[in-house]
């Protein structure tokens, strides 16, 4: 029964396509068209570790077809949603980038995924923005990176990272944002606004939580909404992100390494940031990406209409798409592929 309610589920949510099964892909990649081995003259994969402070980061560098150290190749971070792993849509994203000629990288945040660091998933906004710094610093030394042409590719949750790491670090040239998702506005006052009215309850609870953390107590973790929902109470879900979100993490393109949850401590770090704030300091050329039929699109028009030190922004806005189905569904993949590569030939020579 709950197998039938999940074919249900999918068809209803639009998701018709079949599972990306990590468990059938060499380097564990959970999407569509995944590279499942190197072959000499197309795109490659390698998997990498390095350092940030003092913690080991998990990334993959994606190479173009007969990718030559010795020449020079613009190059592109891409950040990963919250709760997500580089192996899903990140990672489909950077090969998609790959595919027409770009370096990119994306890496599991410092304590999330398969990055070390304890305690386990903490997500909070100084680290996720430091973990961009830090995929800069790694790449600009990788060979074949032209250092005069990096650009910035967020997700979701890695996108308001994305607008704030941009803010201030001038190594990215241009910069783009799929499905932003300002986390902390959220996780604050609630996705749509929706707990304004238990804001104070929440920081007290996380602060509490803080308290016995502090006195050697343990990591206390709220229940996740992609990893310990069942079928049936994803169904009575009202909002297309967390409907969809559960089929996409839980279901259909499910990854071991990617939780959905945090500690609850981190409200305290979470709800103090806000990707609007100093919008206006991005003088890049900025372009913004999300479904016109996305119950998270508020979001991407705040920080776009906040961002006023640009000459050079767009919004544009995927015809039928949802937060969620701009993260697999072939056409829409298309599309947005299409409008980055533009973009980033435009704006990196």
């Amino acid at each position: 029964m709950k197998k039938l309610l999940l074919v249900s589920l999918l068809v209803l949510g639009g998701m018709t396509t079949m599972a990306a099964d990590y468990k059938k892909n060499p380097f564990t990649l959970a999407y569509e068209g995944a590279i499942t081995k190197n072959v000499k003259g197309s795109v490659n994969i390698q998997t990498v570790t390095y350092k940030l402070n003092g913690i080991d980061i998990s990334a993959n560098v994606y190479t173009p077809a007969n990718y030559s150290p010795t020449k020079k190749y613009p190059t592109v971070v891409v950040a990963h949603p919250n709760g997500s792993v580089k192996e899903q849509v990140a990672g489909l994203y950077a090969q998609n980038l790959a595919e027409q000629g770009y370096i990119a990288i994306t890496a599991d945040a410092a304590y999330q995924g398969a990055s070390g660091g304890t305690p386990r998933n903490t997500d909070k906004p100084a680290n996720r923005v430091n973990d961009i710094h830090g995929m800069a610093d790694y790449i600009l030394n990788f060979p074949g990176v032209d250092q005069n042409n990096l650009g910035l590719l967020g997700i979701c949750g890695g996108g308001g990272y994305s607008i704030k790491a941009a803010q201030t670090d001038k190594r990215f040239k241009a910069v783009a944002t799929i499905s932003m998702f300002n986390s902390g506005v959220v996780r604050r006052d609630g996705y749509m606004n929706a707990q304004l009215d238990s804001v104070q309850e929440r920081l007290k609870a996380a602060s509490d939580a803080r308290l016995r953390e502090a006195m050697g107590g343990k990591t206390e973790y709220p229940r996740s909404n992609f990893t310990d929902m069942s079928a049936e109470e994803a169904a009575k879900l009202t909002t297309d992100l967390y409907r969809e979100g559960y089929e996409y993490y839980a279901q259909t393109h499910a990854h071991p390494n990617s939780s959905g949850t945090y500690p609850i401590s981190n409200l305290i770090d979470l709800a103090a940031f806000d990707a609007v704030h100093n919008a206006n300091l991005i003088n890049q050329p900025l372009l913004m990406i999300a479904g016109d039929k996305a119950d998270s699109l508020y979001m991407t028009q705040d920080v776009f209409n906040a961002a006023t030190g640009t000459k050079d922004k767009e919004l544009y806005l995927v015809k039928g798409a949802t937060h969620i189905q701009t993260y697999w569904k072939p056409e829409f993949v298309k599309d947005i592929t299409n409008k980055l590569t533009a973009f980033y030939t435009k704006n990196l020579k």
